[in-house]
């Protein structure tokens, strides 16, 4: 494992540097949203900027990670850990592998429980339609698209336009939020477009 390497690629989707684990609550985030998403490692002992601090007890971040697995996360995941001695200094290394039971949960300090994705470098809340594209993509066994009017004119907005959010969907069509939403994830699932989300807002495009 090379862990320079790694470090060289940075923080992004799946990957995370984190100087020591503390805290059990917040670090389920992370792992939540990287089970959500194509998997991701935690880099432990290594600090924003990529500098190797090493950690003092890899036991310890071990525990803060698997109570947060365990108990801050549903379903609860599984993650596996390696130790990579770098220049005399300790990285623990933490994958989540890719989840086929998504969505997962992280309990909040609200008591309640959110599903997290990764935008980039960051574990981002999921809105309810990403919510729902997770929930049914795990058996999709084939989406029945309805081409109806509604869905012709997102597409053919999207030909001209590029991208639209789901209030201009609304608006454009005087749909309700809900209605809108059950559109889009349908034509999300079927590969029809595709839903982006950054840190401002959430869109779509054509595929």
């Amino acid at each position: 494992m090379n862990i320079k390497r790694m470090i060289i690629e940075g923080e992004g989707v799946t990957q995370d540097f984190k100087k020591t684990i503390t805290s059990s609550e917040k670090i389920a985030k992370t792992l939540v949203a990287f089970a959500n998403n194509k998997g991701g490692r935690l880099l432990i002992g290594v600090l924003d900027d990529g500098t190797i601090k090493g950690v003092k007890s890899e036991d310890e971040e071990k525990y803060m990670i698997n109570r947060a697995a365990t108990f801050f996360c549903r379903p609860v995941l599984e993650p596996t850990f390696e130790e990579v001695y770098v220049d005399d200094k300790l990285v623990l290394v933490a994958e989540v592998a890719p989840s086929d039971t998504k969505p997962h949960y992280a309990l909040g300090e609200d008591g309640k429980w959110w599903v997290y994705i990764r935008i980039k470098d960051k574990s981002m809340l999921a809105s309810k339609i990403v919510v729902e594209v997770l929930k049914r993509s795990n058996n999709v066994d084939g989406v029945l698209i309805e081409y109806s009017s509604k869905e012709k004119a997102l597409l053919e907005y999207l030909h001209l336009q590029e991208r639209i959010t789901v209030k201009e969907y609304c608006e454009m069509l005087n749909l309700s939020r809900r209605r809108a939403q059950r559109i889009l994830v349908n034509l999300v699932l079927s590969g029809v477009i595709r839903v982006h989300t950054n840190e401002k807002e959430e869109y779509y495009t054509a595929s």
